[in-house]
């Protein structure tokens, strides 16, 4: 990230044109910008009419609100200033053209708004993920996970317990340093050592989510595979209400994977179509086969579609992924007279004119809500927060056992160890190597 003393500036509403559009300014000369655009300082934290000017020319711009946040008490924690235009393209390009030409400002990076909201105290790490799953979630589910972790509810969680582990330490090395002093308790180490294992016991029971919080975040992943020309693509169309897949009947038509993005009644669910199933000399379909293979073998669920007239018992190219549910979908019912009955686990569809669609729909959102749903919220959303918890867990596991030796320094050390794990998830400490990470993913203006 460049320097974060700059004042940056940049469009934080949607891509134009649109109604309003939002230009936000943060830093040092956010003040000196709003004097520069307007004319004028304004009274905190109050929207006020203003004519936006070039202050290059002073020629106006647009009619628009304006509003004054001084730091700390703003989103940046810095001064910060917001222009609230008129959204179309012309009108904004004006106004970032007049604010790069105010000294000392300079259009702001990538997530950079939301870095010196980090950096300034305003958000820890956890509520920074949080947002970034808010922009980006699709479904009703994600948005109410997304929005509980930017409210804090594990950051929150975390910094109870690190507070915590820090009394818990100051205990222990009083008894260390000071077991000679009257004032200090005879026995620093038994509390010290239920507090630690109390803490042990929550944060696990936390881990112990069968990563329910990830699984939300990336939705339920299903492949449509089989064998070539058995309307594969037909039915990704059909789930997708459009054509998203060409469909031929050559066989061997679709070569790579396609996916689509559903909201299964509020559940993230991605649907893969992928090559069909057969040996092959062309070297280009032998390779649109082994990425079918591989990635129904990292899907959740496969439905493996064949004619209707085929047996009921799955293609031998099945066993390549034995761990993996599947649903045998048997397709062309409309091209059979007296098709075979059904039994569980499959289902009898016409992917041209959609008998059987709604069955399977239903049965696939079934599935989607026992996969991802709980009654439970997830505490834990993202890999790196899950790999923090851990190492906390482990240093709490290893105290309890050296204290049970009477090892009050290692005791110590540990507890050192699981309050820096607990800070690391949140952001207090050893955090930069991750930080370009985490922001790259924001877009210009957030």
């Amino acid at each position: 990230m460049p320097d974060a003393s700059d004042t940056i500036f940049a469009l934080s509403s949607g891509r134009p044109p649109a109604a309003i559009a939002v230009v936000r300014v943060s830093g040092p000369c956010a003040g000196l910008a709003l004097q520069a655009m307007i004319g004028r300082v304004l009274e905190p934290r109050r929207a006020a009419f203003a004519r936006v000017r070039d202050p290059s020319t002073g020629e106006m711009i647009d009619e628009a609100l304006a509003l004054w946040f001084p730091g700390p008490k703003s989103e940046t924690g810095e001064d910060t200033a917001e222009f609230q235009l008129h959204g179309g393209r012309a009108v904004i390009a004006a106004v970032l053209a007049a604010l790069a030409r105010v000294p000392g400002l300079r259009p702001a990076e990538a997530g950079e708004f939301t870095r010196r909201a980090f950096e300034n105290g305003r958000l820890d790490l956890t509520r920074v993920e949080g947002l970034a799953d808010l922009i980006y979630a699709d479904t009703e589910v994600q948005r109410r996970q997304a929005y509980r972790q930017l409210r804090g509810m594990l950051g929150d969680r975390a910094e109870r317990w690190r507070a915590t582990l820090v009394d818990t330490i100051a205990l222990v090395e009083a008894g260390i340093d000071f077991s000679d002093e009257g004032d200090v308790p005879a026995n620093t180490l038994a509390p010290a050592l239920n507090a630690a294992q109390e803490m042990h016991e929550e944060i696990e029971r936390a881990l112990a989510d069968s990563h329910r919080g990830e699984r939300v975040r990336d939705g339920l992943v299903v492949a449509i595979a089989g064998p070539v020309n058995v309307g594969k693509s037909s039915l990704l169309n059909r789930i997708a209400r459009r054509d998203a897949a060409i469909v031929s009947p050559l066989a061997g038509t679709t070569r790579d994977i396609i996916e689509v993005h559903l909201d299964l009644n509020g559940y993230p669910v991605t649907v893969l179509d992928t090559a069909g199933i057969r040996p092959s000399e062309d070297p280009i379909e032998q390779e649109g086969v082994r990425r079918a293979l591989e990635r129904a073998s990292a899907a959740d669920l496969v439905l493996w579609v064949v004619e209707a007239e085929h047996e009921l018992a799955f293609d031998k190219a099945l066993l390549q992924f034995p761990e993996i549910p599947k649903w045998l979908v048997r397709n062309k019912v409309d091209l059979v007279a007296t098709p075979k009955p059904i039994g569980g686990g499959s289902f009898l569809i016409s992917a041209k004119t959609g008998a059987g669609l709604d069955e399977l729909l239903e049965k696939l959102t079934e599935y989607a809500s026992n996969y991802l749903g709980s009654a439970e919220p997830a505490l834990v959303t993202r890999q790196r927060q899950r790999r923090a918890l851990e190492d906390a867990a482990v240093a709490l596991d290893r105290a309890v056992i050296e204290g049970k030796n009477g090892r009050e320094d290692i005791v110590a050390e540990e507890l050192r160890l699981a309050a820096r794990a607990l800070g690391r998830l949140t952001g207090r400490v050893d955090v930069e190597d991750i930080l370009d990470v985490i922001f790259r993913d924001f877009c210009i203006g957030k």
